[in-house]
């Protein structure tokens, strides 16, 4: 069962680029690179040429003659005579090229020599990326990959894409969705929130119909993850990275969500894990929120590197992270318990991640003056909120009021409540959150503004 994702629409058009150089697939384990590009492969290509260099050590060999095309594809030959290499009908595909970036470097001549395509993957790349950039500088293109996101899971639910095209209108128009539409998508979203966007997890629930399953294969990847920290994490300490790890989710569960050492575990101190959330972060695990100095334009430089929240890539990993009771209420009776207002945050930032935003927050000191998420538009800074439920939106009414935040026209809100506009609000549904950046794209919301 091959669940359609956004990558396949990228690899046609990457594919008949008369121009296109050697691709690199990013992104963490288990989200779906390999099996996308050997679909992507067997359907367009005479011949696929794998190399997994976990798999298969030997092919690190390959360029024991140097770098040139026609030795590499020798040695290979020699390793495996069945392997064929047809010019211009050849997809050869290095997996799991974070055991072996020494290939990197060959990826500038097999963009001279053209008569190949090449792909390269491997989970945990962003950790020796700047070896790989180094060794390939000007001659491949990038790629980052996710977990699925919630337009590929109303795919993997057999909705079509008149669906989302739908919800974007409904974005646009300002028109609120009808109450059937409502209950079965934000029935929809929430088993995507329990489930998250790893492809394993979601196939079990489309075979199945139900969450079995899903919490021992979520709890699997999380094992996975730990042995990672554990096999990669050279030069630090693996058993701090892991402290860090573990503590995600409890301090998302605070009411103050800022990522704080001293609550790792008792008697941490901020020098002896600098470096440990940066792992995770390069790793494609988690997503950084930085808070910034002072809500204005720029968003780039104006921000604490050394103040952040920290969200998990994939809601249903910290979903599993839950206590016992918690997850087992959740999956039961879809009760979000301490856990909704983090569930939230994680979700949206998650899809603002996956559509193409970095995260930024910004809290003022000394005061109650909080606001989750900001983005950008050609002439505003717009904070982004995120209620559980509904309710007051008290410290973005003060961003647009005040004289103080002059970059600051309006606001948007995620939230149970159906499409609205009030006072320079803008409220969506949370099951809205991955269009926002199409939505941004075809919208003026200043025009909307002056006219109502």
């Amino acid at each position: 069962m091959y669940l359609k994702r956004k990558i396949d629409t990228y690899l046609l058009k990457w594919k008949f680029n008369p121009n296109k150089k050697p691709l690199i697939v990013k992104g963490c384990r288990q989200i779906g690179k390999t099996e996308s590009i050997l679909h992507f492969a067997n359907d367009n290509y005479d011949s696929v040429i794998e190399i997994n260099f976990v798999r298969d050590e030997k092919y690190k060999k390959i360029i024991a003659d140097g770098y040139d095309v026609d030795n590499i594809i020798k040695n290979i030959s020699r390793i495996d005579p069945s392997k064929q290499f047809i010019p211009q009908k050849t997809l050869i595909f290095f997996d799991e090229i974070t055991e072996f970036p020494e290939i990197a470097t060959a990826l500038k001549f097999f963009r001279i020599d053209g008569r190949f395509d090449v792909i390269c993957s491997g989970s945990m790349l962003g950790l020796n990326y700047r070896r790989i950039e180094s060794n390939s500088v000007g001659n491949k293109t990038d790629y980052t990959m996710y977990s699925m996101d919630f337009e590929e899971f109303l795919w993997a639910k057999g909705y079509g894409e008149d669906a989302v095209s739908d919800m974007l209108l409904h974005m646009k128009t300002m028109s609120p969705f009808n109450d059937l539409e409502m209950d079965i998508y934000h029935s929809l979203f929430l088993d995507y929130a329990i489930l998250g966007g790893m492809p394993a997890v979601v196939k079990e629930y489309i075979q199945k119909g139900t969450f079995e399953g899903s919490l021992e294969i979520q709890g699997q990847l999380i094992a996975d993850y730990k042995e990672d920290i554990r096999k990669y994490a050279d030069g630090l300490d693996q058993a701090r990275i892991i402290n860090v790890f573990n503590s995600i989710a409890p301090q998302l569960a605070k009411e103050n969500k800022k990522f704080q050492t001293a609550k790792i575990v008792s008697g941490a101190r901020y020098r002896d894990y600098r470096g440990c959330a940066e792992w995770l972060i390069d790793a494609g695990i988690v997503n950084a929120c930085y808070c910034l100095d002072f809500p204005e334009l720029p968003l780039g430089g104006n921000y604490d590197p050394d103040k952040y929240k920290l969200y998990f890539a994939d809601t249903g990993l910290l979903v599993s992270l839950l206590d016992k009771e918690a997850g087992d209420d959740l999956r039961a009776n879809k009760n979000l318990g301490v856990y909704k207002g983090a569930l939230y945050e994680n979700i949206v930032g998650e899809a603002l991640t996956k559509a193409g935003y970095s995260l930024y927050y910004y809290k003022k000191e000394d005061s109650t003056l909080e606001e989750d998420f900001f983005i950008r538009s050609a002439k505003s800074l717009i904070p982004v909120e995120v209620k559980a439920r509904s309710g007051r939106s008290k410290s973005m009414r003060t961003l647009i009021d005040s004289e103080k935040y002059p970059d600051i026209q309006y606001g948007i809100k995620f939230s149970y409540n159906n499409v609205g506009y009030s006072n320079k609000i803008f409220t969506f549904p949370y099951f809205c959150a991955f269009l926002l950046m199409r939505f941004m794209e075809i919208s003026s919301l200043e025009d909307y503004i002056t006219d109502h």
